[in-house]
């Protein structure tokens, strides 16, 4: 407006962001999109907060519950903890990526099991997202960020959940995901945990650390045996595309299986929606 980059005051529908609130407009596509409401049963979003001893601050984290949840069900659920980019929060998985809406549709479909998803604010200390753009440059900053964050899904958010809700503790029942950062910590955080997570996706990995010995030191031929899923994709017009290659081809000069999906397009949610409606009917499948 007038050269000035501001959002529209009359419109409610918000890309919330720590560092670029922006507006946002859908256009509606065909019903048969998984991001597309249809007149299917919904699941219900939930919102929790509490006192991170970690970080050391007030912490969110969003759970989505699939319709017909029970918390008296025969069998616990499974869950996916789904983690979000840079500069976003908890709830850009919803707000922008509907993830609610493609669980919905898939459910319904029978296309994906019913399952938790969970996610958390994705910092692991202040100073990485106080800095703005400008702190990525620190990297003792962003990897204390990505350790600690390690440490409050693990050691504060797993315990939460599986305390309130109804889900499985077996780590076959177990996935981690996420987009960009969230990418990069799926990765980090579920490669060194083999023993709580079977399921790994990453989309379009930010910040991932280039010396991939140092960062997945527990990788090996033994890996592929102990996981369920390793699915890694990106935009082939995004720019970070090469260092993700690099680290598939590291991965499969280590013996490792895993599913590598390049794809048209760039760094966004067009993108991720698809790699979320793509991973989700993967999971906790019986094995073959």
């Amino acid at each position: 407006m007038d050269g000035l980059h501001t959002i529209d005051p009359a419109n409610p529908l918000l890309k919330y962001n720590l560092l670029n609130t922006d507006s946002q407009v859908h256009v509606p596509g065909p019903a048969t999109l998984p991001w597309e409401i249809n007149n299917v049963p919904h699941g219900v979003i939930h919102r929790h907060l509490y006192r991170s001893a970690i970080v050391g601050d007030e912490h969110p984290f969003v759970v989505y519950t699939p319709p017909g949840y029970d918390p008296m069900a025969k069998v616990p659920y499974p869950v996916l903890y789904l983690l979000h980019g840079y500069s976003d929060a908890e709830d850009a998985w919803v707000s922008v990526g509907r993830a609610n809406i493609i669980l919905d549709n898939l459910i319904a479909q029978g296309k994906a099991k019913p399952m938790l998803i969970v996610m958390p604010l994705g910092y692991g200390n202040k100073e990485v997202i106080a800095n703005g753009w400008a702190g990525l440059r620190k990297t003792g900053v962003w990897q204390d960020s990505i350790e600690k964050f390690r440490d409050v899904l693990i050691k504060e958010v797993i315990p939460q959940v599986e305390k309130v809700y109804h889900v499985s503790t077996d780590r076959n029942a177990r996935a981690i995901a996420g987009l960009s950062m969230g990418g990069t910590q799926s990765l980090f955080i579920g490669l060194n945990a083999l023993d709580r997570f079977a399921w790994i996706g990453a989309f379009s990995s930010g910040g991932l650390d280039a010396n991939f010995e140092k960062a997945y030191p527990a990788v090996n031929e033994s890996t592929s045996a102990q996981l369920r899923l390793l699915w890694i994709a990106c935009g082939q017009q995004d720019g970070l595309l090469g260092l993700n290659q690099k680290l598939v081809d590291w991965f499969k000069s280590k013996g490792v299986k895993l599913t590598w999906v390049p794809t048209p397009g760039t760094h966004s949610f067009t993108v991720w929606r698809r790699y979320l409606a793509e991973v989700t009917p993967l999971l906790f499948r019986d094995k073959p």
